[in-house]
C-alpha cells in the first residue's frame, strides 16, 4: 500500500536556479480581462528550494481536492512515453517519466493521506521573476449564455468554428530555443503568411468559409466568450431548445492578445480607479457605435468547437486537455512551467474566495493564457456561471507561487549548475 511508503521530507539549504529567458509567443487564449500589460518587462525564472513546513497555510488546506485535480492531469500524463518532454523551462528537463510514479500511486491514496502524499512525492521550490517574488494573479471562468443554432433577430452574432486553412505551429518542435513560442497563419504560394486580424474578420474576411457555429445575442458576448476561452450555451428554439452545450477553444489567429482596458482609460472612457471587467462590458454596451472599434484593438481572434457537457461540475478542457477543476486549476505561462504539476498559490489579501484573510491553496497547472506571461503569473479558474464570473472579474491581486517538483526533477535541479 502507498501509505506505508511515506517518507520524511528532506530539508536543506536553499537552491537558487536562475537564467535568462525570452518572452513566449501567443499561447492559447485562456484568461481573464487583463487591464494592463507591461510588454517591456524582463522575465527571468528563479527557483529556490524550500520546505512544506515553511508554506503558510499548508497544513490547513484541503489537499484531497488538489489530489483530485492532479488525478485528472494524470489521465493525460500516464499514457505518454517516459521521455516525452513536458516543456516548460528547458533547464528543468521535465518529462512524462518524472510524473509516472506519482500518477501510478494516486489510486491508492485516500483523502486523509493526500497531504502526506504531496509531501512524500514532491519538493517545493519558491518561484521568482528575477528579484520579484510576487506577480499578478487574475481569474477566469466559464460563462453561461443563451444562444441559437440559427441566426435570428435575437441572436445575430456568430461564434466561428476553426477555418480549415488556419495553420498553427509550435516553434519549439523545430528549435529548442523557441520553446513556448507559437505562430498561426495560412499558406499562400507555399509560404506561411499572417492570418486576418480581428478587424478583417469582423469585416467579413472569412465569410466564404461559412464557419458560423453558434449565434449569440451580440458581438460583445462573442468577444467576452473569446476572452474566457470557453463557455456553456443554453440553446433557444428548435429541437435542442434548453440543451446546454459547451463551446471550447479550437484555435487562434496568431495575432497577440491586447488588453483593451488601458486604451479605454487613456481615452477617458473609464476612470482608472473604476476599471474592471464589468466596467469594460458596461461601456461597450452603452456605446455601440464605438464598441467594435475598441474591440478591434485586440487583434487576436479565437475559434471554437462544440463539445458535450459530460461532467457539469467540472470546467472545460484546459490546454493540457484535462477538465479544469473549479477552485483548483490555474493557467500559467508554459514557457516557464510544465502543465500537470502542483503549484502552491498564495494571495496575501482577502478575496471573494477568502473574504476573511489570505487565500492559500494547492492548485494544479492545467491551462495557459494569451495574457498569462511570466514566471510569477497565474490565472485562477473560478468555475462556471455568473457567481464564478463575479469572482474572476474581481481578481487582480499581487501573489506568489511555489512549484512542487517531482523528486526526480528536483534531484536534477540540485545537481545542475545554473
Amino acid at each position: 500500500m502507498w501509505a506505508t511508503a511515506i517518507r520524511t521530507l528532506r530539508s536543506g539549504p536553499p537552491l537558487w536556479i536562475a537564467g535568462g529567458v525570452l518572452f513566449a509567443g501567443m499561447a492559447l487564449l485562456w484568461g481573464a480581462v487583463v487591464l494592463f500589460m507591461d510588454e517591456g518587462e524582463t522575465r527571468r525564472l528563479i527557483l529556490a528550494e524550500t520546505r512544506f513546513a515553511d508554506l503558510q497555510g499548508w497544513q490547513a488546506d484541503d489537499h484531497a481536492k488538489a489530489l483530485a485535480a492532479l488525478a485528472r492531469s494524470c489521465t493525460v500524463l500516464a499514457p505518454l512515453p517516459p521521455d516525452r518532454s513536458l516543456r516548460g523551462d528547458p533547464r528543468l528537463a521535465l518529462t512524462a517519466g518524472d510524473m509516472h510514479g506519482v500518477c501510478a500511486a494516486i489510486p491508492e491514496v485516500t483523502p486523509d493521506q493526500a497531504r502526506d502524499f504531496f509531501e512524500s512525492e514532491f519538493i517545493p521550490f519558491r518561484i521568482r521573476n528575477g528579484d520579484e517574488k510576487t506577480g499578478l494573479m487574475t481569474g477566469y471562468f466559464e460563462p453561461e449564455i443563451k444562444g441559437s443554432r440559427v441566426r435570428t433577430a435575437d441572436f445575430p452574432a456568430p461564434v466561428l468554428a476553426r477555418p480549415d486553412d488556419l495553420v498553427s505551429i509550435e516553434l519549439g518542435d523545430f528549435r529548442d530555443n523557441l520553446r513556448g513560442q507559437r505562430l498561426a497563419g495560412r499558406v499562400e504560394d507555399g509560404r506561411l503568411v499572417p492570418y486576418p486580424d480581428r478587424e478583417a474578420i469582423m469585416a467579413g474576411e472569412l465569410a466564404h468559409h461559412e464557419a458560423e457555429l453558434i449565434w449569440l445575442p451580440s458581438p460583445i458576448d462573442v468577444f467576452f466568450l473569446e476572452i474566457q476561452g470557453s463557455g456553456r450555451v443554453i440553446l433557444a428554439g428548435g429541437p435542442d431548445a434548453g440543451k446546454v452545450i459547451r463551446l471550447s477553444y479550437a484555435g487562434q489567429n496568431g495575432h497577440p492578445y491586447t488588453a483593451i482596458g488601458k486604451p479605454l482609460i487613456e481615452r477617458g472612457h473609464i476612470p482608472r480607479e473604476a476599471m474592471s471587467m464589468a466596467a469594460i462590458r458596461q461601456w461597450l454596451e452603452a456605446n455601440p457605435d464605438e464598441a467594435q472599434g475598441v474591440m478591434n484593438l485586440n487583434a487576436s481572434f479565437v475559434f471554437f468547437t462544440e463539445l458535450e457537457v459530460e461532467h457539469p461540475q467540472l470546467g472545460p478542457p484546459g490546454a493540457q486537455t484535462a477538465l479544469l477543476t473549479p477552485g483548483r486549476s490555474i493557467a500559467v505561462d508554459r514557457k516557464y512551467h510544465a502543465l500537470g504539476l502542483p503549484v502552491w498559490f498564495e494571495l496575501p489579501d482577502p478575496t471573494p474566495v477568502s473574504p476573511d484573510g489570505p487565500m492559500r491553496r494547492l492548485m494544479v497547472a492545467q491551462d495557459t493564457g494569451g495574457a498569462i506571461r511570466g514566471p510569477v503569473r497565474a490565472d485562477y479558474f473560478a468555475g462556471v456561471g455568473a457567481n464564478a464570473g463575479e469572482i474572476a472579474g474581481s481578481m487582480q491581486h499581487d501573489g506568489s507561487l511555489t512549484l512542487l517538483l517531482p523528486k526526480s526533477a528536483a534531484e536534477r535541479a540540485r545537481t545542475v549548475t545554473w
